[in-house]
């Protein structure tokens, strides 16, 4: 049996390291997903929103964008009740099959904009985590839709975007964040200065006493190397920008 083997699989590319049992998923030139054998991510990002949703003791949390369903396991092995909504009903599929998301994790069809203007549900937290390509789709980036995400938020609620910055000059996270601002009170940046083509976290509503998060699943490989990574997220200003 080969170590490493390769699947292509409804437009993306599953890589199966048959000796770890490690999963990852590429698909319209992103890398969507990496995971251990359970579903547990092996990505520092994935880890972070896991803190910062656990330090506010979430329990009903929606996840705009599938990818692995790692986040959704996680919070599912935790004790949470997560509802994951995608476009693409082949991102279920994908998130079942090759990185074990529990069958009892609810799942909805949908745009996540439609999915929060047709739902009367309440969320302690909605995560967008969506992308097209290297990109979140420009519709879930307005101000309609954070007004939408607020509505659906309970008091002391969150909203948590990840967004891949390229450097520190990066005026994204500051666009957005101001963008944000127009909506929610409060917004903090959880980020890694310094570091190219990296992950950073914006979080608006009850952020106040967010701490940066540390490692609390451990998974079966790199555990140590994702708890050094998670030192270096720091929070930083949302810096001022003009519409």
């Amino acid at each position: 049996m080969r170590p490493t083997s390769q699947i292509s699989a409804l437009a993306g590319v599953i890589e199966q390291n048959n000796a770890t049992g490690t999963v990852s998923y590429w698909r319209g030139g992103g890398h969507q997903s990496e995971a251990d054998r359970n579903g547990v991510s092996l990505a520092d990002y994935v880890h972070a929103l896991y803190g910062l949703l656990r330090q506010k003791r979430v329990h009903r949390v929606a996840i705009i964008g599938c990818g692995g369903g790692t986040l959704a396991t996680m919070l599912h092995y935790a004790g949470a009740a997560p509802v994951v909504v995608d476009i693409d009903p082949a991102a279920f599929v994908i998130a079942h099959d090759y990185f074990q998301m529990p069958a009892a994790i609810e799942r909805r069809q949908s745009d996540g904009a439609t999915f929060l203007k047709r739902t009367r549900q309440r969320f302690d937290a909605i995560v967008l985590d969506a992308y097209m390509g290297q990109h979140i789709p420009a519709h879930l980036l307005t101000d309609a839709f954070f007004t939408s995400a607020k509505a659906r938020l309970r008091p002391r609620g969150l909203l948590l975007l990840n967004l891949i910055v390229a450097d520190d000059a990066d005026p994204l996270p500051h666009d957005i964040g101001t963008r944000l601002r127009s909506v929610f009170r409060h917004v903090r940046l959880l980020d890694r200065p310094g570091w190219i083509n990296r992950n950073a976290i914006l979080v608006a509503g009850d952020v106040a006493r967010l701490h940066r998060p540390r490692l609390l699943m451990t998974p079966q490989r790199r555990a140590r190397s994702l708890a050094a990574a998670l030192k270096t997220f720091a929070f930083r200003p949302v810096l001022d920008r003009a519409p």
